[in-house]
């Protein structure tokens, strides 16, 4: 346990210059566009309205999910989605992207993943904000399982953090592991439920299904606007993921200081 604390501490320590450079790669990222950082709002949006066309119209044939329409129900986990998936792809990335560059600093590499985050983060506060006004434009009215989102929003950013730092790792000491991890998470895409209604399916599938952490965070997001169910109600589940979450930390924390004095001999 003591490595997950130094691997921690160096992020607390780092946090103002893991924000400047957040900052920076952000404006970085896009500014050879014409819409700079507006293409961070319109991919996901080019998304949002396909996915609702064909699933919504299509599929379903706008048939509501429970009380609410498709829309609103599919929003409220694709903008846990839209952070998730770039975010583990590119973070996992970070550490073998910029360890020339770090390796002359006086900064620590763990805390590469946590620039790509932070810089995920900034859209994604947005894109919660936008669909809260959203819902509140469609008579959903707020209540106080609102105020859990800030505890699936702690999730989020652990889970990514600890499932990066692992991947961050082995992506620099077996460089094929990136691109299995592309295939993983467009895999993870049809298996967790955007699109579809996990309510639909048997028990022992949805049992199967919620061996897959992202499911936690993406229901946990509708049960706080939608659903109306306290994070508490189902405790096993919840001791799974963080079960998992801090082993996922652990395993990358022991894995990252064991190896990150070799890193650039790797490259």
């Amino acid at each position: 346990m003591s490595e997950i604390w130094k691997v921690l501490k160096e992020q607390l320590h780092s946090l103002p210059l893991i924000i400047r450079l957040a900052i920076y790669e952000t404006r970085s990222k896009y500014q050879q566009h014409y819409l700079g950082v507006l293409w961070q709002w319109l991919n996901p949006l080019i998304q949002v309205l396909a996915y609702w066309f064909v699933f919504g119209f299509g599929i379903r044939k706008g048939q509501p999910v429970g009380e609410h329409s498709f829309i609103i129900w599919m929003l409220g986990g694709m903008i846990a989605w839209f952070f998730v998936s770039p975010t583990v792809v590119e973070a996992s990335n970070s550490v073998f992207k910029r360890i020339k560059m770090v390796s002359k600093m006086n900064f620590p590499v763990s805390s590469l993943p946590s620039v790509v985050i932070t810089s995920n983060l900034f859209i994604h506060i947005i894109m919660v904000l936008i669909y809260i006004i959203i819902l509140l434009c469609s008579g959903v009215l707020p209540s106080l399982h609102w105020l859990q989102f800030f505890y699936y929003f702690i999730c989020l950013i652990l889970f990514t953090f600890s499932i990066t730092l692992l991947n961050s790792t082995i992506s620099v000491l077996i460089r094929d592991y990136q691109q299995i991890l592309q295939a993983l998470t467009r895999l993870l895409f049809f298996i967790t439920p955007l699109f579809w209604d996990p309510s639909q399916m048997s028990e022992p599938v949805q049992t199967l299904l919620k061996l897959n952490p992202i499911y936690y965070i993406v229901d946990g997001y509708r049960n706080s606007f939608l659903n109306g169910y306290w994070f508490f109600e189902d405790i096993w589940y919840m001791l799974y993921f963080w079960l998992l979450t801090l082993t996922l930390l652990l395993l990358g924390s022991i894995l990252h200081l064991k190896f990150r004095d070799k890193f650039v001999d790797f490259l």
